[in-house]
């Protein structure tokens, strides 16, 4: 028998359901059920999501897209904790991380996103994934546009280790972390401020997005 889909996720921007379809369990990102005024905006994220993991097929640490039919996006589901309920101390879990982070440069594909630790995923084994890839950057060529996001993204990875493995930062890590892209220094002065209020006092967000698509649960045997 076939198991009911189950909500993770509603928001402004459409649902997000897990679905099992015979032994696999996916993940379905619907934009139909979108609030009108932002539905475009919703689907041209998920636009956004698919462009990206078609460049990733096939890579091991990251969902692989099934469907985009310009409304739902269908990719498949990873089992794992959040980064905030894993807590990886592990110093060989950042090691893994940088090479995955490498792995999705080399594709040709910033995510753009992983400040967030719910986008970081700690798997059974330990090992590191990440997911949401909405405001990825799917680039033709490695730009300097592509590498002003790419080098964005290993700084963030950077402040992740330096939370919970300080003592494996070197020098030179050091000085990455201390030297952020001119376009979040932007971000941090003059944008976040804003968004922050919108998002918690007029919308009654928390800033964590995707902190409730993984909630802290045992994952089904496949």
């Amino acid at each position: 028998m076939t198991p009911d889909p189950e909500l993770l996720k509603r928001d402004l921007f459409g649902t997000v359901r897990r679905e099992r379809r015979g032994e696999a369990w996916l993940v379905v990102r619907d934009t139909a059920t979108a609030a009108r005024w932002v539905r475009g905006v919703a689907r041209r994220l998920a636009a956004r999501e698919a462009r990206a993991l078609e460049r990733l097929q096939g890579l091991d640490g990251v969902p692989h897209l099934v469907d985009w039919d310009g409304r739902r996006l269908v990719r498949t589901w990873l089992a794992g904790e959040p980064m905030q309920i894993g807590r990886p101390r592990d110093a060989a879990y950042f090691a893994r991380a940088l090479a995955l982070l490498r792995a999705v440069h080399r594709a040709g594909v910033a995510h753009r996103d992983l400040a967030k630790e719910p986008n970081w995923l700690v798997r059974q084994d330990g090992s590191p994934a990440l997911v949401d890839f909405q405001l990825a950057l799917a680039a033709p060529r490695r730009s300097g546009w592509f590498r002003l996001w790419a080098r964005e993204d290993l700084r963030h990875w950077l402040k992740h280790k330096r939370s919970y493995r300080p003592d494996r930062l070197t020098a030179r890590q050091r000085r990455i972390l201390a030297t952020p892209a001119w376009p979040s220094r932007i971000w941090m002065r003059y944008a976040k401020p804003i968004y922050r209020f919108v998002t918690r006092r007029l919308l009654g967000w928390a800033d964590r997005e995707g902190a409730g698509d993984r909630r802290h649960r045992p994952h089904p045997r496949r």
